[in-house]
């Protein structure tokens, strides 16, 4: 199944690249991408499709392994990476970042919201650990969600007494692969790559976790360390995917679910299907919103949340994935 996953994956790459709102043959890409083309096909080729369908590659593997980590963890199948306040200290660090210091564009925009998206996950870790001395689920959730709701609250503050504020925050928070340039890439891969090797890292950790805590620590785990490092993955694999696209939803929440229906839920293989799969869905999606705006186009974000909406109610409604 990782071999049609790995198929699926490189045809959602090979669309990204050869479709978009400017009208291309695929012959005219191929052509483009083997031999240079003209000075305009070359703009679109390499100036845009290659460097958003980088960031697609990224972002679509971070938030999908970041999604398995952070259901499996929680024993909660409803449970989504951005419930660490991630995504709500990344975008709180970009408004400060244009209200307190002037600054703007992209490059700006990575750096704060990477400090941002740390910072705020040091943040809920500590509130839980100082209230029950351990890293659990339960008040990792809450702290998470309680974090969430207060930065969330000073954003709406400074983006609605500061224009410039209000537009930076606006073109950010959708959650687009346009206009991104293989710098962010760049920025971001060092934070990607750490994530995903503490994620592969944990893989057993999390196998002996699913048969429960006492269990776990029966085979010898220690389940503060596991905790420990899931949180530490959650936390990078969430900053760079956040920082380099906005906050994008739904991924971590429905490639989980599908991985597992696919590969099993033996952690090995679920989250390679998962960075598989969300590479796969975050660049079918772009290419949809590409296709479907016409001249301009739908950002991503808009589309997975009407694709991931009614996924997120067919998994409330059923019972028999509550057990993770």
């Amino acid at each position: 199944m990782l071999t049609g996953l790995t198929l699926l994956a490189l045809l959602t790459i090979a669309a990204s690249l050869m479709f978009g709102s400017s009208r291309l043959t695929p012959a005219q890409v191929t052509d483009t991408l083997l031999h240079g083309g003209t000075s305009q096909l070359h703009a679109i080729v390499y100036g845009v499709r290659i460097p958003r369908t980088a960031v697609g590659i990224v972002v679509g593997a971070c938030l999908g392994v970041a999604g398995a980590l952070m259901q499996g963890h929680t024993r909660n199948p409803l449970a989504d990476p951005g419930i660490f306040g991630v995504s709500a200290g990344a975008g709180l660090a970009v408004v400060i970042g244009v209200y307190a210091f002037g600054v703007s564009g992209s490059g700006y925009d990575v750096l704060f919201a990477l400090i941002g998206a740390l910072l705020a996950s040091v943040a809920v870790f500590s509130i839980t650990a100082a209230g029950s001395g351990t890293a659990s689920p339960v008040p990792l959730a809450l702290a998470g969600t309680a974090v969430s709701a207060l930065l969330d609250a000073l954003t709406s503050f400074i983006v609605l007494s500061d224009r410039d504020a209000l537009n930076a925050y606006r073109l950010w928070v959708v959650g687009s692969l346009s206009g991104r340039a293989l710098d962010i890439t760049y920025s971001v891969l060092p934070f990607a790559i750490a994530g995903l090797i503490l994620a592969a890292l944990n893989t057993r950790a999390l196998d002996n976790l699913s048969l429960g805590t006492e269990m776990a620590q029966g085979l010898g785990e220690n389940v503060l360390r596991a905790r420990l490092t899931g949180l530490a993955a959650i936390t990078l694999l969430t900053a760079a995917a956040t920082a380099a696209a906005g906050p994008v939803g739904f991924v971590g929440l429905v490639v989980p679910h599908i991985a597992r229906a696919t590969v099993g839920v033996g952690h090995r293989y679920t989250l390679t299907a998962c960075a598989l799969l969300g590479i796969a869905l975050v660049l079918g999606a772009d290419v949809i919103g590409r296709l479907i705006g016409g001249t301009g186009e739908i950002e991503v974000g808009i589309v997975l949340a009407v694709l991931g909406g009614p996924f997120f109610i067919y998994v409330a409604r059923r019972r028999s994935l509550v057990a993770l």
